[in-house]
């Protein structure tokens, strides 16, 4: 159960970290919610945060509360705005703010990141995943883009392969592992939000068709919602370092035409 849990939750203004908010405040969480954006904030106390900067993120952990039972990491850009404010967001942000944040999570919390069916070539990746998660702090992004050669096209994608990476290796991190704290991922596939008409100019309409077609539809954010929460709840509590699809079969039937199964 996550009654009485305080969570705070990223990306809360809008798609799946809106429809988390709402269903997290229905179950009796405590709920801080955080956006860089102040419109279309669900009822629950609410920061007004940029995590593409390294100040941001420290602004941001400076005015959160102690004893927090749950980060769940959903704010995210799909890439149409380039490659650094894209993996500013999505990886070196998020992973800053996980870090900072942990002394003030309690024993047991956890840590839920939305990551994407779109990281699903990390394995193949795994050389540049591992470079690029190994360089510690909030870097000169703009700097490990031009040294990576990360496309603005490509970056949506090189971000989620990074998070799945990085969530698999700061699960048995000591900051949180010494304390019980579990990170964990969910992967979604194509979502109805507000961004999905962006993926179709960043990542191309017929990518995207194919993947809503592999799965006959695109998923709703309240479809994606409760298992973001779930693993926040104590059910969950022996779960750590996955990456869970939420994708209507998407990465099932990947692997079976990369099998050949």
């Amino acid at each position: 159960m996550i009654c009485g849990k305080k969570l705070v939750i990223t990306g809360a203004a809008s798609g799946i970290g809106k429809r988390t908010v709402e269903l997290a405040s229905a179950m009796g969480a405590d709920v801080i919610g955080v956006d860089v954006a102040a419109s279309g904030i669900s009822p629950c106390q609410f920061i007004r945060s940029d995590l593409s900067t390294k100040q941001g993120v420290i602004d941001l952990v400076t005015r959160l509360p102690d004893r927090i039972d749950g980060l769940c990491n959903i704010a995210g850009l799909s890439g149409k705005t380039g490659a650094v404010p894209t993996l500013s967001v999505n990886f070196y942000g998020l992973r800053a703010l996980s870090e900072s944040i942990a002394p003030k999570l309690r024993e047991g919390a956890s840590i839920v990141s939305v990551a994407s069916a779109a990281g699903f070539g990390w394995r193949t990746n795994v050389a540049r995943a591992k470079a690029m998660v190994g360089i510690e702090g909030f870097p000169d992004v703009a700097a490990v883009v031009a040294n990576h050669g990360v496309s603005d096209e490509d970056a949506y994608q090189v971000s989620k392969e990074l998070l799945i990476f990085w969530t698999m290796r700061a699960a048995h991190q000591a900051h949180f592992k010494v304390r019980g704290i579990r990170v964990n991922a969910v992967s979604p596939g194509p979502v109805e939000t507000p961004i999905l008409t962006q993926f179709r100019e960043v990542l191309g309409a017929a990518r995207v068709d194919a993947a809503i077609l592999s799965t006959g539809r695109a998923a709703t954010p309240a479809e994606i919602a409760p298992v973001i929460l779930f693993l926040c709840a104590d059910w969950a509590r022996w779960i750590s370092g996955a990456n869970i699809p939420v994708d209507g079969g998407l990465e099932a039937a990947r692997n079976a035409q990369a099998l050949g199964f």
